[in-house]
């Protein structure tokens, strides 16, 4: 029954005492009671404290959104921390990339230009992809794992002060007032004197409680420098993982570059048969097929009107035989069957033609090219 009574009476005083912070809180909105100021030391901590805050979340999430593109993997990988599990491992888009281009590459066969070139790029792009699989890990654990640890602990600590603080600040406030009418109402009655004292003597309490809850708020506050310096040295750590990663990366394509630039200009056809010169036609003026047709679909150029056209003045228009990929920026690509125009150049290589199409330009070569008339 005594501990009944104890919790009653508990239960009944802090009823009081918020109803206390509630009236005292609308009387300030409403202007009608006085406010205790904090000083200037503790509102610019609070107030940088809670810009901390503010851009700590918003980096952390933007982040979050740059290691890792998909909101549905990010969902899954909190839920999973959330439960304190680890996240299975999925494969990532330049690993799904680089295995696709792999598979294309043997189903179209190594031995083909296209099949190796494709698992080249392949395996490039996995490479890739374990380079990004490390640049996430190390950010993760260097950089945003700090920066969430403020959020979901240091500063929730501040944020529980804070408030406590303002209870403390409205019950010193509720004081004041309380005090401020008795002192008034015993102008006019002796009976008051008694409630002067005991309010008071809350005053002080209260003052007191506030000073001390100010004081624990304050070392709080002041420990966000060192925050700072601390989210310093991470975001350092986060740069280093990310010139890791570029430096990787462009190391990797530069590789792929140096092995695809190896490969001939004109490449052997997919079936990987050996193409067979035919004999030349004299009556033709084809470029590039004016002699018969291979089996294996590659044509060759009759001598005859390759020299008529490096001889001839001017343009003329051209169709081209089969796609070219252009090794260097000197040199035009071109598509199967579309038509551009040639003209020789003084000085260029005997296999060669400067090709226009609108205003583009480059070399092309010969043999790609069937002669318009």
């Amino acid at each position: 029954m005594n501990i009944m009574d104890f919790n009653v009476k508990k239960l009944a005083a802090d009823a009081g005492t918020f109803l206390s912070r509630a009236v005292q809180f609308t009387e300030e909105k409403l202007g009608q009671a006085e406010k205790t100021e904090l000083d200037a030391h503790l509102e610019n901590l609070l107030s940088k404290a809670e810009c901390t805050k503010i851009w700590t979340e918003k980096i952390m999430k933007q982040t979050e959104v740059l290691l890792q593109p998909n909101p549905n993997a990010r969902i899954e990988e909190f839920v999973y921390e959330k439960l304190d599990r680890k996240a299975p491992t999925r494969i990532n888009n330049p690993e799904l990339l680089g295995q696709y281009m792999i598979d294309a590459g043997t189903e179209f066969g190594p031995g083909t230009a296209y099949g190796n070139a494709l698992i080249k790029c392949g395996e490039t792009q996995k490479r890739i992809g374990t380079a990004d699989r490390e640049l996430i890990q190390t950010s993760a654990l260097n950089f945003l794992t700090p920066l969430r640890n403020f959020i979901e602990g240091d500063y929730k600590t501040i944020a529980k002060e804070r408030k406590l603080l303002q209870n403390k600040r409205l019950d010193l406030d509720a004081a004041k007032t309380r005090l401020k009418k008795a002192k008034a109402a015993e102008t006019r009655a002796s009976i008051w004197a008694e409630e002067v004292t005991k309010s008071e003597q809350e005053l002080r309490i209260t003052q007191s409680e506030f000073d001390r809850q100010a004081e624990i708020t304050r070392l709080l506050l002041e420990g966000i420098s060192s925050t700072h310096a601390h989210h310093l040295r991470c975001l350092n750590d986060f740069v280093e993982a990310q010139m890791t990663y570029y430096a990787q990366c462009y190391q990797y394509m530069l590789d792929l570059q140096k092995q695809l630039g190896s490969f001939p200009s004109s490449y052997h056809c997919n079936n990987n048969q050996t193409p067979v010169a035919p004999i030349p036609s004299a009556s033709s003026n084809v470029i590039g097929s004016s002699a018969l047709t291979s089996t294996s679909g590659l044509v060759i150029a009759s001598p005859s009107n390759l020299i008529d056209l490096k001889e001839c003045s001017g343009s003329r228009k051209a169709r081209v035989l089969y796609d070219y990929d252009a090794a260097n920026s000197s040199e035009l690509s071109l598509l199967a069957d579309e038509v551009i125009t040639v003209f020789s150049v003084v000085g260029m290589d005997s296999d060669w033609l400067m090709g226009e199409r609108g205003n583009q330009k480059g070399r092309v070569p010969i043999t790609y090219l069937e002669l318009l008339n």
